[in-house]
Parts: C-alpha cells; sequence; structure tokens
C-alpha cells in the first residue's frame, strides 16, 4: 500500500444560504492529502437532485449547516490515494454517494465508499443512476417488492427517479401508469409506460379508469393531498411506497414538518386492517447504526443497476451537461420541472 501526498487545488461551487439559483459562490482550495482509507476523486460527472433543491431553501429533511458545497453523488476518477488504499485504485472510475460534496472538480472520500462504473458505461449515463438507479431499485424490489405481472402507477415519470422506475419495472414485466406534463408523454410512451397528464384535475379519477381493481404499487414524490388519493389507488395486499413532498417544497417554514407528517400518516395507514402497506423510503436507513450493511447494500443495488445500463436494459435519461461553473444555471433548470430525467454536471471545457 502507498499513499500520495501531493496537493490538489479543487474548484467548488459553496451555497452560502438561502439563495436564488443565482447565489451560488465558486471558490478554489488546496484540499489536504488523503487520509487513512482516503481517495482523491477527480469528478467526471455529477448532478442536480431534488435534495440539493431543497437544500438552497434550507427545507432539506437532513439540512446540513450553511455554507456548503452541495453534491449528492457522482462519478470520478481517483487521482490520489491515501494511507491503507490499494494505489491500484487509482486512474479508474468510480460511483459515490456523497450526500454533500460533489459540486466540486476534486474531492476526498473514503474508498470503502466506492463502487466501480463498468468499462464504456459514459460518466453521465452512470451518474444519472448513483442516487437515482438505486432508489428506484429499492423501492420496487426492498420496499414495494413488486413482481412480474403487476401494474404500477409512478407520479412524474419523466424525472430522474421517476424514469429510472419505468425502466426498470418493464424490463422486469410490469405495467406502468405514469404521470407527466403533456409534452413529455411521447417519452414517457418510449419507456414503456402509459402516460397520463398530472395537471389534469381529474388525474386521479383517469388513473383508477386504468386500473379500475387498483394498483400494486403507487411510487409518489409529492405528498401533499393527493397522497390520500395515491393511498386509495393501491389495492390490497400493495404497497404505497413515498419518497419526498415536492408539493410542500414552495411552502414556508421548515421541510422537517411536512416530513413529520408525512411519516404520521403513514404509520396510520400502515396499521389500519385492510391488507395494504404504506411507507416513506429513506436511502440513508441503517447507516448510522449498521454502517457495513449499509455500504454492501448499496455497492450491491448499484451494481446491478450498473450493469443493467451497460447492457443497453436501461437509458440514462440526461436533461442537460452543464459546466461546474455554470451550476446556479443546473440548478435553475432543473427547478424549471420542464425537463425529461437529470441535469448533469460535468467539468470545465
Amino acid at each position: 500500500m502507498n499513499a500520495t501526498t501531493a496537493a490538489t487545488r479543487a474548484t467548488e461551487i459553496v451555497l452560502p444560504g438561502v439563495v436564488g439559483t443565482d447565489g451560488l459562490h465558486l471558490r478554489t482550495r488546496d484540499l489536504p492529502a488523503p487520509g487513512e482509507g482516503q481517495v482523491v476523486l477527480r469528478m467526471e460527472a455529477t448532478g442536480v437532485s431534488f435534495a440539493e433543491q431543497q437544500m438552497r431553501l434550507g427545507k432539506y429533511y437532513d439540512q446540513p449547516p450553511f455554507p456548503f458545497v452541495p453534491g449528492y453523488d457522482l462519478v470520478g476518477t481517483v487521482v490520489a490515494a491515501g494511507p491503507g488504499v490499494d494505489r491500484d485504485l487509482r486512474g479508474h472510475r468510480f460511483a459515490v454517494v456523497t450526500k454533500i460534496g460533489a459540486w466540486a472538480s476534486h474531492l476526498i472520500v473514503e474508498a470503502a465508499d466506492l463502487v466501480p462504473v463498468p468499462d464504456g458505461v459514459d460518466s453521465a449515463a452512470a451518474e444519472t443512476v448513483a442516487v437515482n438507479g438505486v432508489t428506484a431499485w429499492q423501492m420496487l424490489y426492498r420496499t414495494a417488492k413488486v413482481k412480474r405481472g403487476d401494474t404500477i402507477v409512478v407520479l412524474g415519470a419523466n424525472g430522474g427517479v421517476g424514469s429510472t422506475l419505468v425502466q426498470l419495472a418493464r424490463h422486469a414485466g410490469i405495467k406502468v401508469i405514469g404521470t407527466a406534463a403533456e409534452r413529455h408523454h411521447d417519452a414517457v410512451r418510449a419507456l414503456g409506460a402509459i402516460p397520463v397528464d398530472y395537471r389534469d384535475p381529474n388525474m386521479y379519477a383517469r388513473l383508477r379508469e386504468l386500473a379500475p381493481e387498483g394498483v400494486d404499487a403507487v411510487f409518489d414524490h409529492v405528498g401533499g393531498p393527493g397522497l390520500h388519493e395515491s393511498w386509495r389507488l393501491v389495492r390490497k395486499g400493495g404497497a404505497l411506497v413515498n419518497y419526498g413532498s415536492a408539493a410542500t417544497k414552495d411552502e414556508a417554514g421548515s421541510g422537517t414538518l411536512a416530513v413529520l407528517k408525512l411519516f404520521g400518516q403513514l404509520m396510520v395507514w400502515n396499521v389500519l386492517p385492510n391488507g395494504k402497506r404504506a411507507g416513506f423510503y429513506n436511502f440513508w436507513a441503517g447507516k448510522r447504526f449498521r454502517r457495513a450493511a449499509f455500504r454492501a447494500r448499496l455497492a450491491e443495488d448499484l451494481t446491478q443497476v450498473l450493469q443493467l445500463v451497460k447492457a443497453g436494459v436501461l437509458t440514462a435519461q440526461i436533461a442537460a451537461r452543464i459546466p461546474l461553473s455554470e451550476a446556479g444555471s443546473a440548478l435553475a433548470l432543473a427547478e424549471s420541472r420542464t425537463v425529461l430525467g437529470k441535469v448533469v454536471i460535468v467539468p470545465e471545457p
């Protein structure tokens, strides 16, 4: 084992406080040498998720204190290794989930968190499934436990998680009904889902028409009043999986209260004697008390998803590729809710 100690100059995007998308700061600094078990990654692709949109407003459930560098996940190449790390990792690409810190040209991460990216898979394509792909995979198979022949509803089928959910489900022989703005209906059909306009005031009635006996699972990132309608769609033996509260994104106050209300409602439904299940999907469940098990599960699931990307089963839905220095524009585009897939941030040309 050998260590690399040369200083690395990093360019980072800093979120200084609750600001507009044009209020991000750019800074350059020398990174310290990687410590025991750590590596320096050169960012090849990171992206904008709903988490960063909530963090900008100070409304993320596990909100980090300002100022901080956003960036939930990335794909990068190892350029330096600390003590105790295999030097042969250098020059190879890995995906890693960071929660914060990925909007940077270089960053230090734990080597134990690295998941290899298969040769031949574009870095931006791999980045789109680092969190979104694992989220979709775990909600389908570990939470809802869907099976071939089932019918599911995916709210926001044009989004990063939603479009991945659709593709994974269709590959598994599951019928998918997906909501999206009408301009995205052709793209949603191409993914294999039946599109329904989410702006239609009778959207839930339309969903019930398409599945009069109910569905086996609803994947709802919206929350708010519509969550009750999502619950009504679920048939006996099925599951409602909530994984966000987009409906309350622009409301004043802390995002914690909205999430706690969701938890409470889902818990009530889950104990009712009606043969249905309701739950909140938490990507980080188990990390605090079972870190090794969390890492193993994440690596296993992300590896599965990356292999599906390599095989062509999953097509990365990349809305745009925007340079790191224009991260504010990337955030604004993602928040516009006009795009199909995920906005990806890439190194400077």
